[in-house]
């Protein structure tokens, strides 16, 4: 690397905060001078196969000319123009997008600026959809523990308060109720001990939840925890038993990761609310998605409080939305469905015999989602740069390498990513206790 970039990265250690670092204590960051494809190209020439699609977001590589034209087509026009009182096509266009692939209840779109807003404002539908309907003391939220759904604090109030990132804001946050997390990894049983314990919290606490939220089918960042379709259905019938609104965080399972365009379809159920947002711009630019219910919309708009009291500055920008109509249309006529399975299949297959190192506590597989979760913390300051050493990006965290490819790798490509993964697990089982 050269002395201009052993500045540039001196001065990134020195002043620059990455997710989830200590300026005191950095961890190694790598400068990338290109993005094609699933490689990145560092500085220094070595390229790295993506196994994190950018944290979910970019499904389909990088730069990609469909996602590209679309961005420099709609800058000839307009880069931005403010939501408050105007319009455009870009939005227009992907909320018609949006409402034909989601279920037919989900009629009404809120455009956000992140994953995290768009949980904001699903919240809020809930809180101010009960105040509506002359219920205001309905303000509380039910979920499941392990769970994670943004960094802001209305989101950070529903992650899970004890093993999660935000305990240390926990006296600052709103209180939430968090029934035990389900463990049935099955698509047709369902955890009753967990369903009984969410039951038992929303039956006595009925006359404060505002709604529940839950990430379907996948925990995430809280874990990369697998649950059943089948407890999924039965969480969706207590809502709708106990007249609760049902809030789904699609965030990182949406537009294909699971197997199904969004992980809810396996449960044959319809949220109220739904968040979508990182693969939403196949990874260009930073756009989320609230949807919701004619139910909630009207029951809002026709009661005591009918205006909706949030709008972001950038709400609808229409380069993200531009870009994000064309990465759903790339999508939607692409074989998504057949590449994901093939992803998953490959996954099952190559990364089966981590089962067998001492040091792994469990192997899970599903859809374009492959989790290795190991009885120990691993040292994020090795691994890291042990990854970039045999040539792919894999970005561990707490106990947990997982991977999530673009759904355009090719085989040969994810074997170099699963084989390293089984090159550094057994590494860390030949030097654990």
């Amino acid at each position: 690397m050269s002395n201009n970039w052993d500045a540039l990265v001196t001065f990134d250690q020195q002043h620059l905060w990455h997710p989830y670092t200590s300026l005191n204590h950095p961890t190694p960051v790598f400068p990338v001078k290109s993005a094609s494809g699933v490689r990145l190209t560092l500085e220094d020439g070595r390229e790295l196969i993506d196994g994190m699609s950018s944290w979910w977001a970019a499904i389909h590589g990088y730069n990609h000319p469909a996602l590209n034209a679309a961005i420099e087509n709609q800058l000839k026009s307009m880069s931005h123009v403010m939501f408050g009182g105007l319009t455009h096509k870009p939005a227009v266009d992907l909320a018609k997008k949006l409402i034909n692939i989601t279920h037919d209840d989900l009629q009404h779109v809120f455009f956000a600026d992140s994953g995290s807003v768009a949980v904001e404002v699903a919240i809020k539908m809930a809180i101010q959809y009960w105040a509506s309907q002359g219920q205001p003391q309905k303000q509380r939220l039910l979920t499941i523990k392990n769970g994670y759904h943004g960094d802001t604090f209305g989101a950070m109030a529903v992650c899970d308060p004890d093993n999660g990132m935000h305990h240390l804001f926990s006296n600052v946050l709103a209180q939430h109720l968090f029934a035990q997390s389900p463990n049935c990894s099955g698509q047709t049983t369902y955890d009753q001990t967990a369903i009984d314990d969410f039951e038992h919290l929303l039956k006595n606490n009925v006359g404060a939840i505002a709604a529940v939220i839950i990430e379907p089918l996948v925990q995430g960042a809280g874990g990369m925890r697998f649950y059943s379709a089948a407890y999924l259905k039965k969480v969706r019938e207590l809502c709708t038993d106990y007249n609760v609104l049902l809030i789904l965080d699609e965030i990182a399972t949406g537009f294909g990761r699971t197997g199904t365009l969004f992980a809810y379809e396996q449960a044959h159920i319809a949220p109220d609310i739904l968040c979508v947002g990182k693969a939403l711009t196949g990874g260009y630019l930073s756009l989320a998605a609230t949807l919701c219910s004619s139910k909630v919309a009207n029951g809002i708009g026709d009661g005591q409080h009918p205006t909706l009291m949030h709008g972001p500055t950038f709400m609808a920008n229409p380069l993200a939305c531009a870009v994000a109509n064309a990465s759903l249309d790339l999508l939607l006529n692409s074989p998504w469905q057949e590449n994901v399975n093939q992803i998953e299949q490959q996954l099952i297959t190559e990364l089966s015999i981590c089962r067998t190192f001492t040091s792994v506590k469990d192997v899970r597989v599903k859809g374009a989602i492959g989790v290795i979760e190991l009885h120990q913390a691993l040292d994020i300051h090795w691994m890291q740069p042990r990854f970039v050493e045999l040539g792919v990006w894999v970005r561990p965290f707490s106990n947990l390498v997982y991977v999530m490819p673009p759904y355009i790798i090719e085989p040969a490509d994810l074997s170099r990513v699963t084989s390293a993964i089984k090159q550094v697990v057994s590494e860390i089982t030949e030097t654990s206790p």
